[in-house]
């Protein structure tokens, strides 16, 4: 029998330190268990207004976990059930991305006030969280996304500062090294037309993104090429599509037949 609306539960993993149940939930789409898992940030001032709009009816929002500063988690959402966390968004020909995600919110007060870096005691924690959650529903290291990868035109979130690198190396995630930027390659600008990028949509559809294979850098692709890059060519984000970051999806392409 399944909770209702904001009733307490047992959190689902051990590393939880506290419960405070969201009212915006509901059961997951018939016959959908968690295959992706999707990392956000919370775009707010602290992480306990955070947790309080999170939790709250007014929002329209919720997640499963939310991950402090200091590396303290909080339980909003049940695993069984469907957090609103990922609004309109697509992977690899899933729609109903809340049905099939488990959401994850990392405190930080976003672009738009300071972006400040993830500390080592967050990024401990949402590891370790992550890899709980991906062991006990086997998801596979290439669908442990960022919020940026599944709605590439209305986020940017957790940003070119959360290390995937060291995220990948503890074990967690899907990267590879990218290929170092040109300062002398500017990149093709959106309207472009041309074998290069015809390319990159084929590679990245491939790889799960949203992206239309018409050979033009339109808009849409632009917005895709600008979240490949948040998540694996950080070092520099302005979607373009530049050698490297053409390189790095020919690479990730590669290694992601391994995963």
């Amino acid at each position: 029998m399944l909770p209702s609306p904001g009733s307490l539960f047992s959190p689902d993993s051990p590393l939880v330190h506290a419960v405070v149940p969201a009212v915006n939930v509901e059961p997951r789409a018939a016959g959908v268990a968690p295959t992706l898992l999707i990392l956000h940030y919370t775009g707010m001032s602290s992480a306990e207004r955070a947790v309080a709009w999170l939790a709250c009816a007014q929002s329209r929002v919720s997640c499963h976990y939310v991950v402090d500063e200091v590396g303290r988690i909080t339980q909003l959402v049940p695993e069984r059930l469907r957090a609103w966390h990922a609004g309109i968004s697509y992977w690899a020909g899933v729609t109903d991305v809340n049905s099939a995600s488990i959401g994850i919110e990392i405190h930080n007060p976003g672009h738009e006030d300071g972006y400040p870096d993830f500390s080592r005691a967050q990024m401990a924690a949402v590891t370790a969280l992550s890899a709980d959650i991906a062991r006990r529903f086997g998801i596979r290291s290439r669908d442990i996304l960022a919020h940026s990868d599944v709605a590439p035109s209305r986020k940017i979130d957790p940003g070119e500062k959360f290390d995937w690198r060291a995220f990948h190396r503890s074990g967690v995630g899907h990267w590879v090294e990218p290929v170092p930027v040109d300062p002398d390659d500017l990149g093709f600008e959106t309207g472009y037309v041309g074998a290069a990028v015809l390319e990159f949509q084929r590679l990245l559809a491939r790889y799960g993104y949203g992206v239309a294979e018409t050979g033009t850098l339109d808009v849409g692709t632009a917005f895709v090429v600008r979240a490949f890059q948040l998540h694996f060519r950080p070092a520099r984000v302005d979607g373009r599509l530049d050698r490297s970051t053409l390189e790095t999806a020919r690479r990730l392409l590669d290694a992601g037949r391994l995963t």
